[in-house]
């Protein structure tokens, strides 16, 4: 049951409504996007943000966490890091702005701006439920993105990098995406920061699998020190359809990532895994609700996450299994080490079930590194700190390694190597 009630806006509740009145005429929409857009602010206006009160967002406090909106920056220069995988397609949006210039072979690439303009995406601007704070947040300042189509019988056969590049300021991107039946693709969303300043991001990623769809989507987010960044997916699984969904989380001051999934086609199978690298003063969430709604589906959950110094991190993982969807079976599993007395890590694994004939579980497990794994290393002349890191990335790299793409496995298991040699 949630509690919130109105109170006295906060400084960061107030400049957030100040800037919507500042950008509102620079915003792209017709009509129905600029009403679409008045509501949702209206709502922030009324409701605020939320607080331990609402239950989804109990372990994650906006009120108290978020104390500062910085001011909208212009458009700079950005220069784009190395691609993760040699030769493969690259598509970028510069502070929130999309490169219009971009093409891939065989998918259709679009500008979320256009859709915006000519009053398309109204529609996809509504939020989930009332205590989607993300949706309205993102719908009511989102600028662009870029919006992919992946025709029906399509095999891409290079992963496709999408790098979402900021500096300082605000930036609010989306991202829909449509597998058509049949097609098979890999895509990587890069949330990237390249500047020192403080950064307030919303990003929105709206996937649709059709039937017979197989996709392999990566979610890397690489924020900066002082950055805020609140990322949803929302996932709509077709008939046969499998989704291998890998979420690794490795920067950011304040980060939630909801994962938002509708399994709606039988014989479909979801595949999620999650890396979680927490250190300093830092917050992260992961949210994630599953909806089984049909007969005859398989999911299966595992995140690692990995938290040093005074870091706290949340994991909340709600399935639900739908009154018809005999025949379902789901498992989740989230398992945490913990590196330092500080550190903090929530688990809230739930099942809701309403089917009787399924197959569902959860667990959680939280300790610190072993010992003994930790002398054995040391007594063959490994320095403390980098046989803790070696530990530490065993325990993650299992997750990455499931990927099929050996290129792919080598970029992120440097970028987790790197990050666990700088915290460990």
């Amino acid at each position: 049951m949630n509690m919130q009630t109105t109170s006295r806006q906060t400084a960061a509740e107030s400049a957030l409504i100040e800037a919507f009145g500042a950008q509102v005429g620079e915003l792209p929409g017709n009509g129905a996007v600029i009403s679409a857009r008045d509501r949702l602010v209206q709502d922030l206006k009324l409701n605020g943000l939320p607080t331990r009160r609402v239950e989804a967002w109990h372990y994650t406090d906006l009120k108290t966490l978020i104390r500062n909106i910085p001011a909208a920056e212009p458009v700079a220069v950005i220069a784009a890091p190395a691609v993760l995988v040699d030769g493969a397609p690259v598509i970028v949006t510069n502070q929130g702005i999309a490169d219009d210039k971009v093409s891939v072979d065989g998918v259709l690439v679009a500008s979320f701006a256009t859709m915006l303009a000519e009053g398309t995406a109204a529609p996809g601007l509504s939020i989930i439920d009332r205590d989607d704070t993300i949706g309205k947040i993102n719908g009511a300042f989102v600028r662009d993105g870029f919006v992919l189509e992946f025709p029906a019988g399509s095999v891409i056969d290079q992963p496709i990098e999408i790098q979402a590049l900021h500096g300082a300021g605000q930036v609010h991107t989306r991202f829909p995406v449509s597998f058509g039946a049949g097609s098979k693709a890999t895509v990587i969303e890069r949330h990237m920061s390249v500047s020192q300043g403080e950064a307030f991001v919303s990003s929105v990623t709206d996937i649709s699998l059709e039937d017979g769809a197989d996709v392999t989507w990566i979610v890397l987010q690489q924020q900066g020190v002082s950055d805020t960044h609140l990322g949803q997916m929302r996932v709509r699984i077709g008939s046969n359809a499998k989704l291998r969904l890998y979420v690794i989380n490795a920067g950011g001051r304040l980060v939630r990532q909801e994962l938002r999934i509708d399994v709606a086609g039988e014989g479909s199978d979801l595949q999620i895994r999650g890396v979680n690298l927490l250190g300093g003063d830092t917050h992260t969430d992961v949210t994630l609700v599953l909806g089984h709604n049909v007969p005859n589906t398989t999911s299966t959950e595992i995140f690692r996450n990995v938290v040093f110094d005074r870091a706290r991190g949340v994991f909340q993982g709600m399935i639900k299994v739908a009154l018809d969807a005999q025949k379902t079976d789901a498992r989740m599993a989230c398992n945490t080490l913990l590196m330092s007395d500080e550190a903090e890590f929530s688990a809230k694994p739930e099942l809701e079930i309403f089917a009787d004939d399924v197959q569902c579980g959860h667990g959680a497990t939280v300790a610190d590194i072993d010992a003994n794994h930790l002398y054995y290393l040391m007594a063959r002349g490994v320095p403390r700190n980098k046989a803790r890191a070696m530990l530490v990335n065993a325990f993650v790299a299992e997750i990455v390694e499931e990927l099929e793409d050996e290129a792919l496995v080598d970029a992120l298991e440097a970028i987790i190597s790197s990050w666990l040699e700088k915290h460990a």
